[in-house]
């Protein structure tokens, strides 16, 4: 019962240090990488999907990323998604194939990305916190159950604070490198 408990609150904080993992790619470095563009939706044939759905995303050089659409027809929309996007980038269009620069990051922006970042890890704190607090309940509800004693559901709830700690320890150590490489010029 207890064991059941505990795997399932550390199955669902091991999706939430994920869930931030993921996150913080979308929070770009001085580097261009294709998952920058992941979250960019464009209309295709009347309905929204992301942009690696249309199109090839690569990297040209270390500041370049460059976008080529399957077909001819969704050049103009890739382009108009890309503006519309909360990156701040400007394309090129040449042909078909749209190249994206990555402009230089300011300080003032480092600094911006970086707020984003501690807000992203405190969110997946706060998630970390709920499923210790659901767990916990669930041993409170087996205890009154009568499924197990109350000396182990102390131990359970041991068990899951130690969990808990664990990964509110990791999502430290995510944000901590996320905050280096933001940092780094």
């Amino acid at each position: 019962m207890i064991n059941d408990i505990k795997q399932d609150a550390a199955g669902r904080m091991a999706k939430s240090a994920e869930a931030l993992r993921h996150e913080l790619a979308k929070i770009r470095t001085g580097r261009a990488h294709p998952s920058l563009l992941d979250h960019i939706k464009v209309t295709y044939y009347g309905s929204e999907v992301p942009i690696s759905q249309v199109a090839n995303v690569a990297v040209e050089d270390a500041r370049t990323l460059t976008v080529t659409p399957w077909e001819r027809n969704m050049v103009q929309v890739v382009e108009k998604g890309l503006i519309q996007s909360d990156l701040g980038i400007n394309p090129n269009t040449a042909g078909t194939v749209i190249r994206v620069p990555m402009p230089p990051l300011t300080e003032e922006r480092r600094r911006d990305l970086q707020r984003i970042a501690r807000h992203e890890a405190e969110q997946a704190r706060v998630a970390v916190r709920n499923i210790r607090r659901d767990a916990n309940s669930e041993l409170k509800e087996a205890v009154k159950e009568k499924l197990i004693s109350e000396d182990d559901e102390r131990r359970g709830q041991d068990l899951i604070q130690k969990l808990t700690d664990q990964y509110v320890k990791e999502i430290d150590l995510i944000l901590e490198e996320k905050e280096a490489d933001l940092m780094a010029i």
